[in-house]
């Protein structure tokens, strides 16, 4: 019978619970203790803990605990939908290798009505960094994203629909965060775009109201192309670094999608916009030339570029999202976020190329 691991608050981060986590891998190491090094919490609550044992240098000491959050909002907004829930599937069922670095996962377990909780090993057990949501990425860093980006989408193009095994990712939790995220959408772009203030220019207000109350047909819209499988949330924030090499976090919202929409998020939220300016074209066009040689057929740069532009409403609606909600991200992180988005909104009239805002 497989032991629970489940974490409802700090106190249960026992060195009985992590000794049930070890006895996993190794049945003859012991653990002797186990200290929090720091707490935080967002859509998550993220703790990082030293776990000291008398197994193999190869074994994890330095551990990356995920559970539900202890902030009350971003709890509410992420429970019925289930995202945590989803990343402990991601990382105990897309089990393949797949052509992205992430990081290894010690235990994950799910129960409903008791919640979720993963462990990983922590980044920086290997020497890594994570990343920082407000982080400025070079363009050099911006084309080793696209890179990988576009070789996962590759090793997923349309496999994940008609596969049996990847039907949970349309599983009814998913199908209920679409629902809030229709329900909620006028009252949340309200409030975002009041608490914005200034950041959002008066001439965009209309626009995001208007695809806010048609936010069912814009996503309907977004999912026109063909599918693949797609991160949905790749802001610096949800990245790290190893030796100048990038690699991916928090996959709560991974779903089945258009791989252009985790490039225009990506574009949107991780350059400074006189970076993406520069580079956004030849980023795009590299992402194709990827898809190509790994021989994904039936694309073009131009209507790759068309869909690139719709997208980029998504990535200025989460984050004008999680600043009305707050408690989800770091406060200037976020006005940060909604400064580059705004502008690559903008630069593109994002706007323009969506049929229910013309």
């Amino acid at each position: 019978m497989k032991q629970n691991i489940l974490v409802h608050s700090l106190r249960d981060l026992t060195v009985a619970w992590a000794q049930r986590i070890v006895d996993n891998h190794s049945t003859d190491t012991i653990v002797s203790n186990i200290d929090i090094v720091s707490v935080d919490i967002g859509t998550t609550t993220r703790v990082r803990v030293l776990v000291e044992h008398d197994g193999p240098e190869t074994f994890p000491r330095r551990w990356f605990v995920k559970l539900p959050s202890m902030a009350w909002r971003a709890r509410w907004i992420t429970a019925l939908p289930r995202l945590l829930h989803t990343e402990v599937r991601f990382y105990n069922e897309i089990t393949e290798p797949i052509p992205i670095s992430r990081p290894s996962i010690l235990a994950a377990q799910s129960r409903f009505g008791w919640g979720s909780t993963l462990v990983l090993t922590d980044v920086t057990e290997f020497g890594a960094s994570p990343g920082c949501s407000s982080d400025a990425l070079t363009a050099a860093q911006a084309a080793l994203i696209v890179e990988q980006l576009a070789c996962f989408h590759a090793h997923f193009w349309n496999k994940v629909k008609p596969c049996p095994r990847y039907r949970w990712l349309a599983n009814p939790a998913r199908r209920v965060e679409d629902v809030l995220g229709t329900v909620l959408a006028v009252p949340l772009m309200k409030r975002g775009l009041r608490r914005a203030g200034s950041l959002i220019p008066s001439h965009l207000h209309a626009p995001a109201i208007h695809y806010a109350h048609h936010r069912r047909r814009a996503m309907r819209f977004l999912s026109e192309g063909a599918k693949t499988l797609i991160h949905h949330d790749c802001h610096p924030g949800n990245l790290f670094w190893h030796k100048s090499q990038p690699g991916f976090l928090d996959w709560q919202l991974v779903r089945t999608g258009e791989g252009i929409s985790d490039v225009a998020y990506f574009l949107a939220t991780a350059l400074n916009p006189e970076i993406r300016r520069l580079h956004e074209a030849n980023l795009i066009s590299s992402y194709v030339r990827i898809l190509m040689n790994n021989g994904i057929a039936g694309i073009d740069l131009a209507s790759q570029l068309q869909r690139y532009r719709a997208h980029l409403v998504y990535p200025f609606e989460a984050m004008l999202v999680t600043l009305a909600i707050g408690d989800m991200m770091d406060l200037e992180s976020n006005l940060e976020l909604i400064r580059r988005t705004v502008a690559a909104v903008e630069d593109l009239d994002a706007f323009a190329v969506m049929p229910m805002c013309n």
